[in-house]
């Protein structure tokens, strides 16, 4: 019998890829995490992408959040949380454990199990430790789901500024002094602790900078004048990390670069410098967030700088083995030579973010920038490469 002049079922379109924008998460930097979750979601194509979001909270329970990206914003000096953009205070949201099934599933008690559809990619904005240090990469990476980002390895180096260092220099990159206390050094013998610092000080002199080892957006940070304010910052750091890093002053200028992977390999965009703030010791957490110090883009380097920085901002992306972004921070001295402070594979993706602004000045706008990671990560697969 011929088919022909039966009715012929209209061809089903193509499935826009779902991006799981998940964020929040169980670290100090919970609230940038969730700010930058709403410059994402306001910016990635809704004609391209389908978005789920996914909010972590502060305990660890994953929450189907609204997609409201308007109340994903610093009000009033205060950060939000995904506790305020939760759609319910017992509900989770369920990553497939399966990589031949991608499909997420929200559960609350008392209820049957809710399908919400397969995921394609995962868009990781989470900040810190259980997010940014390689936890949610390998839980992805067992679940078989492709994500933003760098991979297990580059994110955990990335998060813990002793083996960035310590990577950095058996690469040839040059590094500032530190020093580093471990939670059982501290715990055995507090005094010996103490004293190494105190040995450190006596070398490269005061003032110092004490940090929590894997924390980032300045948090815990303290700058120590003198021998009397020790002890109050190496508890401060402590408190964000047990594990602590001290660092000497660098004299110079504060140069920031970020790199991009592109189709053919990653690129840096044009440098930034971070200029003193003036209400503030340093460049920290509110004068980053809160107060919004402005950086200068494009640094007002030469262009054999520029060129410097930029070289030296891909050989730590490819040192470290990331993959998709990574902001690049450096000082540069007054005798005019580049040292590498750090780098972080999910930065800060606020409006105010130095990353974003440092592309929008290369000729890449926040909406494509957006667009080019998600890109990056469903090029890749999962597992090794």
């Amino acid at each position: 019998m011929s088919t022909e002049n039966l009715p012929q079922s209209p061809e089903q379109a193509p499935r826009k890829p779902r991006v799981a924008v998940v964020f929040g998460g169980r670290s100090s930097e919970h609230g940038i995490s969730v700010v930058t979750a709403g410059a994402v979601l306001r910016a990635i194509d809704r004609t391209k992408y389908d978005v789920l979001p996914i909010g972590i909270t502060r305990d660890g329970r994953w929450a189907l959040t609204a997609d409201e990206p308007e109340r994903m914003a610093i009000t009033d000096r205060r950060t939000p949380s995904v506790e305020e953009l939760a759609e319910s205070n017992e509900g989770g949201v369920i990553l497939p454990v399966d990589p031949a099934n991608r499909e997420v599933v929200y559960h609350e008690p008392g209820s049957v199990p809710k399908a919400l559809g397969e995921v394609d990619v995962v868009f990781p904005v989470l900040h810190g430790p259980y997010g940014e240090d390689g936890t949610l990469q390998g839980l992805l990476e067992l679940s078989g789901v492709p994500y933003v980002g760098a991979g297990v390895l580059a994110s955990a180096v990335g998060q813990d500024k002793e083996y960035m260092k310590r990577v950095f220099t058996s690469f040839g990159l040059k590094v500032g002094p530190y020093v580093v206390i471990r939670p059982r050094e501290w715990e055995r013998d507090e005094s010996a602790a103490r004293k190494k610092i105190i040995d450190f000080a006596g070398e490269h002199g005061w003032p110092l900078f004490v940090k929590p080892a894997r924390a980032g957006s300045s948090i815990g940070i303290t700058k120590v004048d003198d021998l009397a304010g020790l002890d109050e910052a190496v508890a401060e750091a402590q408190r964000h990390d047990p594990k602590i890093i001290v660092e000497a002053l660098l004299r110079g200028r504060e140069i920031e670069c970020g790199v991009l992977e592109f189709e053919d390999g990653p690129r840096a965009s044009v440098p930034a410098e971070i200029p003193p703030a003036q209400s503030h010791a340093y460049y920290d957490f509110e004068a980053k967030y809160i107060d919004s110090t402005p950086g200068i883009v494009p640094a007002p380097l030469t262009p054999e700088e520029t060129a410097e920085v930029q070289r030296l901002a891909v050989e730590a992306f490819e040192a470290t083995s990331c993959e998709g972004l990574v902001r690049a921070d450096f000082f540069l001295t007054e005798d005019g030579e580049f040292v590498i402070n750090e780098i972080n594979t999910m930065p800060g993706f606020t409006p105010i973010s130095m990353y974003p602004q440092m592309w929008q000045a290369s000729g890449i706008a926040y909406p494509e920038l957006v667009d080019r990671l998600v890109e990056a990560a469903l090029r890749r697969s999962t597992g090794l490469r």
